[in-house]
């Protein structure tokens, strides 16, 4: 039986001007390889230009790679239609605040996917919604809000809900707990778990501080300058660190890190 996500020798680079008539590839993280299953989570760390948050764009389809093959179930992800994608990979960004259209409502945010990528009638994608609103833990009444009426962690919710809304095989979550505290950054980490165990749903989860990671993640993958440098299950990564940018990581967000 196929992996749910298997990613393949996956490369981007960019082109960029490097004087007056000339241009020039810039890697942006490559030849990179990994699979994960079923209700599983990859996390991605990395210092800030390693490649973390390209990688999660190509996978959702943001990004084209400029190499390499992603697969889905063991379809190429190119060969899936707009809806097969949607439902099967969503992506939450960094920052809610920015990402939810501030002239829509929570229910019109959490309808659109629904309109766009299913069959439903109107009752069902209600339905749909309220179902996805509890699992979030939002009450019905934010339906008439507008994001500006809510606050960051309730923004965090509402874009989790529009994530989870079509029940997708893979979440991408790209640094989304960086504008939260870290009492905050926890009640969303915790509320993913819940997700996980209801839904099955399996996450690439990209992230900077390394205790949620090894609060959250089965994998670790650890890039640097666009490279795997390492990976493999979050505690041998944790306790076990075989390369200086991981102890450093490690390091930096555990300050009785000792090894």
């Amino acid at each position: 039986m196929p992996s749910l996500l298997k990613v393949t020798n996956l490369c981007k680079s960019f082109t960029q001007p490097s004087g007056l008539f000339t241009t020039r590839e810039k890697v942006a993280y490559g030849p990179v390889s990994f699979s994960i299953e079923a209700g599983q989570t990859l996390a991605v760390v990395g210092e800030s230009g390693s490649g973390k948050s390209a990688l999660v764009r190509t996978i959702a389809g943001v990004l084209k790679a400029t190499s390499g093959n992603i697969f889905i179930k063991g379809e190429p992800l190119e060969s899936l239609s707009s809806q097969q994608r949607c439902l099967s990979v969503r992506m939450i960004f960094q920052d809610p605040s920015s990402s939810l259209n501030p002239k829509m409502t929570v229910g019109k945010i959490l309808n659109a996917p629904l309109e766009l990528n299913t069959n439903k009638n109107a009752t069902e994608r209600h339905d749909k919604i309220i179902e996805t609103l509890k699992l979030v833990g939002l009450l019905p009444d934010y339906l008439a809000f507008f994001p500006n009426m809510l606050s960051s962690v309730q923004k965090h919710q509402v874009a989790i809900a529009r994530a989870m809304i079509l029940d997708p095989d893979i979440i991408l979550a790209d640094e989304i707990l960086t504008t939260l505290d870290i009492s905050l950054r926890f009640k969303i980490v915790n509320l993913l778990l819940k997700i996980q165990r209801e839904k099955g749903t399996s996450y690439i989860f990209v992230a900077h501080n390394m205790h949620l990671v090894k609060h959250m993640s089965d994998q670790i993958m650890v890039l640097h300058q666009g490279k795997i440098i390492e990976k493999g299950p979050t505690a041998t990564i944790c306790e076990h660190p075989q390369q200086e940018q991981t102890k450093y990581l490690l390091l930096t967000h555990q300050p009785d890190y000792r090894k």
